[in-house]
């Protein structure tokens, strides 16, 4: 039996919250809840520790948190709020022998090769640069000894997946924070699933997001033990909102660690 902590790094939209030049009651409240850096968790265990998504705030998060190691990184797609951070993982390889895996779909790899060309290319082989080891991600794959099976979502027009961990074959963690659609395929996986972090983005429309009331219609639809919200705009007041949810879904906030 495997258990799992997991550590929320950020629980923020893109622009995360409070936003530049905002001044409504979210982006002014007092409430450390309501102060949201970009979305990505950290998940532990006995086997070792796995970053999902490094955004622009990764050294922020990291010295906040006091993370000082990473066995690997799995990445949603290649958005900046998920990537962004990416050359800040060189504090993960000092010496000049070190790797890093990276898993991502080939489509995010092509994207991460384009934008950090210098990371690579392969000559940046010494101590004190970044050397990652991609790991293309196009089927179910072992990591943290569970079986680890990718989430096909729809988000717009980037091609984009969550990833869920499963243990003696049943759904332990879900984490998909960004998602207009959940595929067949990943809904399958999901059924049942003990603890589910998805997209919670805010309470109106948007094209490439659910809202909070199509998040708890998809935990109950999957029948999720417990739900949390996740990638959350500056719409959504911590103690105001999630007072209205069902026991069953909560609102994650920065900070916040769980054991599943």
């Amino acid at each position: 039996m495997h258990e799992l902590e997991i550590t929320f790094l950020g629980t923020g939209t893109s622009v995360g919250v409070p936003s530049i030049g905002c001044h409504c009651e979210v982006c002014e409240s007092s409430d450390p809840k309501d102060k949201r850096l970009r979305s990505s968790i950290m998940i532990k265990s006995t086997e070792g520790s796995v970053l999902v998504d490094c955004g622009p705030d990764l050294r922020q998060q990291c010295l906040k948190e006091g993370i000082e190691s990473l066995d690997a990184v799995l990445i949603t797609h290649p958005h900046a709020d998920h990537i962004m951070g990416l050359d800040d993982l060189r504090r993960f390889t000092p010496r000049a022998d070190d790797i890093l895996p990276i898993y991502a779909q080939p489509s995010c790899i092509e994207a991460l090769t384009r934008n950090f060309f210098y990371i690579f290319n392969g000559e940046n082989r010494y101590p004190g640069y970044f050397k990652p080891e991609p790991v293309l991600v196009e089927g179910p794959f072992d990591l943290l000894g569970l079986e680890v099976r990718p989430v096909p979502v729809e988000h717009g027009k980037v091609e984009c997946i969550g990833y869920v961990f499963y243990q003696d074959n049943a759904p332990l963690l879900g984490y998909v924070p960004d998602c207009k659609r959940i595929y067949d395929e990943g809904m399958s996986n999901l059924k049942n699933i003990d603890c589910l972090i998805i997209d919670g983005l805010r309470h109106t429309s948007h094209p490439t997001h659910i809202t909070v009331a199509e998040a708890v219609e998809l935990s109950q639809e999957l029948n999720a033990k417990q739900t949390w919200l996740t990638h959350i705009s500056h719409e959504i007041m911590h103690e105001r909102d999630e007072s209205k949810l069902p026991e069953s879904v909560r609102i994650a906030y920065d900070g916040m660690r769980l054991n599943v």
